[in-house]
């Protein structure tokens, strides 16, 4: 068994890939408009899975998928998904951009080694440090969390 990908439903696609593509830097790799089913379906890879993507036949790297249903639906913020984790060579640099971006950070990385944000749908997601920790710094050692994750 191997892990394929994580689908996300979406309520607006453009703001979905604005915080997945812009922000989190995310590439899209695949798209798919079902006219006749009224949904799109956008695949994401990771910059280091992009690679993994090419020149492969059957499903390659672990992709994130976004479904958008072309019919508006109300999803709720329902809790039955946990999160998708992404590691990253800076944490404090990645949490930075984000917050210039206007993405709160829910739980600041105060250990150098782990941060939250969520996405315009509610997703949790988590940002990790490749490799040790970072020592602790300011502002991210004394930055109280906010909301939830």
């Amino acid at each position: 068994m191997r892990f394929l990908h994580t689908m996300l439903r979406v309520r607006n696609l453009d703001v979905a890939l604005k915080f997945y593509a812009d922000a989190l830097g995310l590439k899209e790799v695949r798209r798919v408009d079902n006219d006749k089913a009224k949904f799109t379906l956008v695949f994401l890879a990771a910059d280091e899975d992009v690679p993994a993507l090419s020149g492969q036949t059957g499903r390659g790297a672990p992709l994130v998928e976004l479904t958008y249903n072309w019919d508006e639906e109300a999803y709720g913020e329902d809790r039955y998904f946990g999160h998708l984790a992404y590691e990253v060579d800076d944490i404090y640099a990645t949490c930075d951009r984000l917050m210039k971006l206007g993405i709160t950070i829910n739980r600041p990385p105060r250990d150098g080694q782990m941060a939250f944000v969520r996405s315009p749908d509610l997703h949790s997601i988590e940002i990790l440090q490749k490799g040790a920790a970072l020592p602790p710094q300011e502002p991210w050692s004394s930055m109280p969390n906010i909301g939830h994750w």
